[in-house]
């Protein structure tokens, strides 16, 4: 009897939450022809490096579906899927390939010029020593001490030079950009230029003429390496420096819920405030839980559903009639449905509070039973000794029911599935944490990061913008950073001017003289 009545609710869960899926999944289909289509020109997109798991398609979202009874059955799990993919999905599909692989070659262009340019800067000052001994070095000057000590200078310069370049410039990037960074490119034409106009003077000046001065030679390369040094330096304030004093505070608000945070930034163009909001993003706003979402829509679908119109002048169908009736007679029934909502409030947080007691309660009891095991354990061969693993499912099934439950309350049953509630379980045993350190990731929403990366991770952002997103920022600026299931909205603020003052305040000002009476009333 127990078990027919777990597989029933089972089948009535999965069948409210395949309907919660379709709805949600057509929401997603519609929006983006809602919103992007006024504006298409003026966005582009973020994406990450490809070589890490993803998450961006609805395909791999309904494969990772997991079993949300995990807590009810563990001896059996059933259960139907249903796939379905339209033009629209293909579409889709076919535009992110296309995206990605013109993004990758994008990137490895970047990489491969950066390289080729950083490999000929380094050899030039070699080369430029080099060529005169080896093409006409009986006619050459003899150099002596002095060149010795100009090679000992180059050869530390160039070292010195490379572990800068290599500490600046080799990173793993943690994002595409849709445009180019401007400080980067100039920097790189730059060197280019530099690096060309000593090639064409050293060409005509040395090469043709065979000039037998080789210290001056020497000396012409020591030139071009501190030059080198220089625009590493001029690299370093801009690329690095410039950016570190706040000129600008960012508000970011997301668009479903209107959770909000506030960051301050210095000189940077759009695409890169993007990118530090996107960094901050998964650190410090909560998860996104749609299911929270769709909670209210229901709520406000079962107010309108209640109501019905009646045409009592005939069959004629008239949809603006009924739409205004539907609208007064919602008007009338708003005085009565904030106490509804009061109440249905109090109702969540009445459960909330009951199953939040049974679960510490639950949890509590379970790692005094591990406390107890650890005990008898030690007294055992140390072949028997369990391991934390197996001390998590060993204890496990008794909060399961409670835990359970308590995230179906809350919303939070599609963030933990029982794998990872197991590995998090068996941290928390081999680290000797208590009760309220296990619990502490399930008592309330926690950070994006937090949670599985397949569960939070988005495929890309696209960023709009009115201004170009090389630009920098500007004081009432605004821009959208945009995924598949919300949006962030970005307000930019200068930060203020602020002046102080100084008022001077005389030491003496602060002295007083404390007399005491030698008298007495007694």
């Amino acid at each position: 009897m127990d078990t027919e009545s777990t597989y029933s609710g089972y089948s009535h869960y999965s069948g409210h939450s395949k309907k919660a899926h379709r709805q949600g999944s057509r929401d997603r289909h519609k929006s983006p022809r809602s919103k992007d289509g006024s504006r298409s020109e003026k966005s582009v997109t973020i994406q990450t490096p490809p070589a890490e798991p993803l998450l961006g398609n609805d395909a791999s979202r309904t494969e990772d579906v997991q079993d949300d009874n995990w807590g009810e059955t563990t001896t059996a799990i059933t259960g139907t899927s249903e796939h379905s993919i339209s033009q629209e999905d293909i579409a889709r599909i076919s535009k992110d390939l296309e995206d990605s692989v013109g993004l990758d070659c994008k990137r490895y262009l970047g990489l491969t010029v950066a390289a080729v340019l950083g490999l000929l800067v380094f050899l030039t000052p070699i080369a430029f020593i080099l060529l005169p001994q080896i093409l006409w070095r009986d006619d050459l000057e003899p150099c002596g001490t002095v060149c010795e000590g100009l090679f000992i200078s180059v050869a530390f310069k160039l070292l010195i030079l490379l572990i800068g370049t290599w500490a600046l410039f080799f990173r793993q990037p943690k994002a595409d950009m849709p445009r180019v960074f401007v400080f980067r490119a100039l920097l790189l034409v730059l060197i280019f230029l530099f690096v060309f106009s000593y090639w064409l003077f050293y060409g005509v000046r040395i090469l043709d003429s065979k000039d037998t001065n080789y210290q001056g030679i020497v000396q012409y390369a020591v030139s071009l390496v501190d030059a080198l040094l220089f625009i590493h330096y001029l690299a370093i304030v801009l690329l690095e420096l410039r950016q570190l004093q706040p000129m600008f505070t960012l508000k970011v608000v997301r668009s479903t819920d209107g959770e909000s945070r506030y960051y301050s930034l210095g000189h940077l163009s759009i695409q890169r405030a993007a990118l530090v909001v996107l960094e901050n993003y998964y650190r410090d706003f909560t998860v996104y839980n749609p299911t929270l979402l769709m909670a209210s829509k229901s709520r406000a679908a079962k107010h309108m559903a209640g109501l019905k119109v009646y045409n009592v002048d005939g069959p004629v169908n008239n949809a603006a009639s009924q739409s205004r009736a539907m609208i007064t007679a919602a008007a009338r029934r708003r005085d009565s449905s904030h106490n509804e909502l009061y109440y249905e409030e109090a109702d969540h947080d009445r459960r909330v509070k009951k199953r939040r007691a049974r679960l510490v309660v639950a949890v509590e009891e379970a790692f005094t039973h591990i406390k107890r095991l650890q005990a008898e354990e030690q007294q055992k061969a140390p072949g028997e000794v369990m391991d934390p693993r197996e001390a998590a499912q060993a204890i496990f099934p008794s909060m399961a029911r409670a835990l359970q439950k308590y995230l179906r309350t809350t919303q939070q049953q599609h963030y933990h599935s029982m794998e990872s509630i197991l590995q998090h379980l068996s941290f928390c045993i081999t680290n000797n944490m208590t009760p309220k350190a296990f619990l502490e990731r399930y008592m309330s929403p926690g950070p994006t990061l937090q949670y599985d990366r397949d569960r939070w991770f988005s495929k890309q952002w696209t960023l709009v913008s009115e201004e170009a997103v090389t630009s920098g920022l500007k004081d009432g600026g605004v821009f959208v950073l945009k995924c598949l299931d919300f949006s962030l909205v970005i307000n930019v603020k200068k930060i203020p001017f602020i002046k102080l003052s100084e008022e001077f305040i005389d030491p003496k000002s602060h002295k007083f003289v404390l007399r005491l009476q030698s008298e007495t009333s007694v």
